[in-house]
């Protein structure tokens, strides 16, 4: 069974994403955030490719990379925190968001718990904090809160949503943390991946 990544193209993140600050302020560490900006690039650069069309050397590939960006990541949280917005800028916010979805399961709870915190502090985007709580909610089999996840179970049937806790107040959810209904959503997922 794989899961399928929204990461990032679904009109939902990276709200703001202009320029390395994204509201105009210069983040307090712009060598940090060159080089987050360069690790999303070599994280997404593979990815691109449709995911019926990766080898085993693709997968190897991707697996390499994500080991060294979750170790580095890694490294950066423990000196900084979440590396949120006032530190690197938001797209580079956003690039350290991508690198968190991409980690071993372990670290994106960890990360999810460093996000979260910054989150409330205004420092990070909440719609990252929407993904990444998916993430770990459904790596451990728990049924997520906002519907950002799915799965292509292999079958030929298409992708599928992960189960959702309390559905009738799905939209609700989503809404507060500032993402779109999830019928728009899931209509977006599925143009996108049929």
């Amino acid at each position: 069974m794989t899961q399928w990544e929204a990461d990032g193209r679904d009109g939902e993140t990276g709200r703001g994403a202009a320029g390395a600050g994204g509201d105009g302020a210069q983040p307090r560490d712009p060598r940090l955030a060159a080089e987050l900006l360069r690790r999303m690039a070599e994280d997404q650069r593979l990815r691109q490719i449709p995911y019926d069309r990766w080898t085993e050397e693709i997968r190897a590939e991707l697996r390499r990379i994500d080991e060294e960006n979750t170790a580095w990541l890694k490294g950066v949280t423990q000196a900084h925190g979440w590396p949120g917005h006032s530190l690197v800028g938001r797209e580079a916010a956003t690039a350290a968001w991508l690198l968190a979805q991409h980690a071993d399961h372990a670290f994106q709870d960890r990360a999810r718990e460093l996000l979260t915190t910054a989150v409330v502090a205004g420092d990070a985007d909440p719609v990252h904090l929407a993904y990444l709580t998916d993430r770990c909610l459904t790596n451990f089999g728990e049924p997520q809160r906002y519907g950002t996840q799915y799965y292509d179970p292999g079958d030929g049937g298409g992708i599928r949503l992960y189960p959702v806790a309390d559905p009738e107040n799905l939209d609700s959810r989503r809404a507060a943390l500032g993402l779109g209904p999830q019928a728009e959503y899931d209509a977006r997922i599925r143009g996108e991946t049929g």
